[in-house]
């Protein structure tokens, strides 16, 4: 489906007003303007100042190689060559790579020139600060992707509400049958949302807000331990009263997913009931034996998930019209 997004129209704005102003003005190889604001326009605020600076800097050098190569040795087509086999190991040295084709193109514009001039340089120096200035310029706006990481927090933790719910099914009946869709899902919810959750961090230059990024990373190691929980009951072959006991736990666990952290309470309910289970009678066959110490490892996963979440802050609800973000009271 053919789509123009957003950077892509700020590329083609930004382009045409980079290459406008410097014909305005009058400047040798306007052209060039443009062809920096491309290279400028990033994904997010952050790289697109860092690709200014760097692309910058990289100009400025590429002055001082040129003056000396060309300068010292001529203006033939042999010394471009020599110049960049010295050139773009320098840039990568001083880490401003990302400057190599930008810088390139004004190496080119001296040597076509055939002497190195006051207006010559300052020439590409007005080239330079206007593609640069005007791609910083188009980068100053960046959508908002909050609410896209507000839908996705809603999503993860519907599907671990399932996932839960099920695990508590087959804890009480062996033989109930699952298609695990909710794990497919999650794990494609949970990469989305650590990206759009860095994207997010790197919009933002004056605040350091990395709440939603934090909150993805601890959703994903709390998967998995879910991905290893499962693994660990499909392995359990035999019904045991403790199994009853951790379903009924896990069914209440279910309804308390929520980006807030109260989990501590959740683990001392935990305790409690390994507590109960260490109370009940001994296994009379091997195959409660194995139930029971399955059961056991389920409890110290559980133990990890609850812990990683009370190491979390807790992320505060969407704003609705006309409220203010409030902190959310949910368990898990």
């Amino acid at each position: 489906m053919f789509k123009i997004g957003y950077r892509t129209a700020k590329t083609a704005v930004g382009t045409t007003a980079a290459i406008i102003i410097s014909q305005w003005i009058g400047l040798e190889n306007f052209v060039s303007a443009g062809i920096i604001t491309i290279l400028c326009i990033q994904n997010t605020k952050k790289k697109s100042l860092h690709a200014a600076r760097s692309r910058f800097l990289a100009c400025a050098v590429a002055m001082i190689f040129s003056f000396v190569f060309f300068e010292g040795i001529g203006y033939y087509a042999p010394v471009v060559g020599l110049l960049l086999l010295f050139f773009i190991p320098t840039l990568v040295a001083i880490q401003l790579k990302e400057g190599v084709v930008t810088s390139s193109v004004i190496i080119l514009h001296i040597f076509s020139a055939g002497q190195v001039t006051k207006e010559l340089i300052l020439n590409e120096f007005y080239i330079i600060t206007i593609g640069i200035g005007v791609a910083l310029l188009m980068n100053l706006y960046m959508p908002s992707v909050e609410k896209r990481l507000y839908t996705l927090q809603e999503e993860i933790e519907k599907n671990f509400t399932a996932i839960f719910h099920e695990i508590a099914l087959y804890l009480r009946n062996k033989d109930h049958m699952w298609d695990g869709k909710e794990i497919v899902q999650t794990e494609k919810l949970l990469k989305e949302g650590k990206m759009l959750a860095f994207q997010n961090v790197e919009n933002h230059l004056l605040r350091d807000d990395k709440v939603f990024y934090s909150y993805f990373v601890m959703r994903e190691k709390q998967f998995n331990i879910i991905e290893r929980i499962l693994g660990i009951v499909t392995s359990i072959s035999h019904q045991v009263k403790a199994a009853l006991v951790l379903a009924d736990f896990m069914d209440i666990l279910s309804t308390r997913i929520h980006p807030g952290n109260t989990a501590l309470v959740h683990l001392k309910k935990l305790y409690d009931l390994k507590a109960e289970i260490d109370q009940m009678g001994l296994p009379d066959t091997r195959e409660e034996f194995e139930a029971r110490a399955a059961l056991f490892q389920f409890i110290k996963e559980m133990e990890e998930y609850l812990l990683i979440k009370s190491s979390f802050k807790g992320l505060k609800k969407e704003k609705t019209a006309g409220q203010k973000k409030q902190p959310a009271h949910g368990i898990e």
